[in-house]
């Protein structure tokens, strides 16, 4: 039975503590489950290959009232001295995944990709990367920086290239709903770097 408030209450903020913003996708259960897991696996993967050390990854429901459903997911990591553009690519990635996953199994439809819509992830690069010095822009390229939609280019590109073990992980995360960092490795055979190392 699940549960009808979210077991983890703080999943539902972002790093501001701010609450996240959500949006009805017209999934099926199952259906919008795996897609919130192929987004945080997207996160894991790519955080992985870009040299940063995950912790956890993980897909949380519940079911608000009768008939509904929600879901959302956190992704834990290290990014000590990790470059900010590949920091930004990865918080990307999984709105990129989400989008591409509705597209491999049949059920894009453009309200369904725009639900996918991570602001929180986007804000939460624009923070990091203005912390770092750079400059990233919701809706045009600055001088000497990039715009989200850049970045979402780069991430895109990241997501083809790792789409067998963002997939193996999502579908590993759907099944247990929370994947280490170390899991994730095992399961992809990419390298879980130690906590604190640089990328």
């Amino acid at each position: 039975m699940m549960p009808t408030a979210p077991a983890k209450p703080d999943m539902l903020l972002d790093h501001r503590g701010a609450a996240k913003t959500s949006c009805e996708s017209a999934l099926a259960y199952e259906q919008g489950r795996l897609s919130i897991a192929f987004h945080e696996a997207a996160h894991a993967v790519v955080a992985m290959a870009y040299g940063m050390h995950v912790t956890t990854s993980e897909v949380m429901a519940w079911a608000p009232e009768p008939g509904r459903f929600s879901v959302t997911g956190r992704t834990g990591i290290d990014c000590h001295a990790t470059p900010a553009w590949h920091f930004a690519t990865q918080c990307a990635a999984g709105e990129v995944a989400q989008v591409q996953y509705l597209m491999a199994y049949g059920l894009w439809t453009p309200e369904r990709a725009l639900a996918c819509s991570a602001e929180h992830d986007r804000e939460q690069a624009i923070d990091i990367v203005t912390e770092c010095g750079g400059q990233l822009a919701r809706h045009h390229v600055p001088l000497g920086g990039k715009s989200w939609g850049q970045v979402r280019g780069i991430a895109r590109r990241r997501v083809g290239f790792l789409w067998r073990e963002i997939r193996t992980t999502a579908h590993a995360m759907n099944d247990r709903t929370v994947l280490t960092g170390d899991e994730i490795a095992a399961l992809t055979g990419l390298t879980n770097p130690r906590s604190g190392g640089a990328a």
